[in-house]
């Protein structure tokens, strides 16, 4: 391997270790990451370092600030209205051109994701299978830049799901909302389907929006 591809190989494991890192709250925002830090926890030289702060910034997980250096970005208003607004716009439109081509079987695996979540224990697995329902929802659209779109905002919604159980105590519940998406589904009312999802979505936002 060429040093170039083994400095990208570390790279990308950096980038998704501080990625998980701060999608579960374990990073706080606007806490500072260091190169040198991060390069010694890592074993690595400060090129993949590097990168790895380009990528998670291209994801909008860090900010480069002048004379701050790199940090964790914000969880303010403006950023929660920012996911949840471009969430319900874009996950209606992937679910609008799959709905007509979901099969018995993938609307198995959105059911399964629905009971995997109402039988949740933590807020881990809560939000692992929070996350398996709306991306089952809409991947049959056949839309991969819509898609790739889409996986990260839904990992952006993960890290607004992983504060707010974090600050309000997160306890074990069925989600109405999801069982009604399914509902409309199986019976083939697309728009209604479309409408309780973007309706759940924007309930996300008055639930996670930081007070002001």
């Amino acid at each position: 391997m060429s040093e170039a591809d083994e400095n990208s190989t570390v790279a990308a494991r950096i980038t998704e270790a501080i990625a998980e890192r701060i999608i579960a709250g374990a990073l706080k925002p606007d806490m500072p990451l260091r190169q040198d830090h991060v390069a010694r926890e890592f074993n690595s030289s400060h090129v993949p370092v590097r990168e790895a702060f380009r990528q998670l910034e291209a994801q909008h997980l860090v900010i480069a600030l002048p004379r701050r250096g790199v940090r964790v970005a914000p969880l303010d208003a403006g950023s929660v209205r920012e996911i949840s607004e471009m969430r319900a716009a874009l996950e209606v439109v992937a679910l609008r051109h799959a709905a007509p081509r979901l099969t018995p079987a993938h609307l198995a695996r959105i059911e399964l994701a629905l009971i995997e979540g109402d039988n949740a224990e933590t807020l881990q697995e809560f939000e692992a299978a929070n996350r398996a329902f709306h991306q089952a929802l809409v991947m049959p659209c056949a839309m991969p830049r819509l898609l790739a779109s889409l996986d990260g905002l839904q990992r952006a919604n993960s890290r607004l799901v992983f504060a707010m159980g974090h600050s309000s105590g997160w306890r074990p519940r069925s989600n109405q909302d999801h069982r009604l998406i399914l509902g409309a589904l199986r019976a083939r009312d697309i728009e209604q389907a479309c409408s309780l999802l973007a309706r759940h979505i924007q309930t996300i936002e008055r639930l996670t929006a930081p007070a002001t």
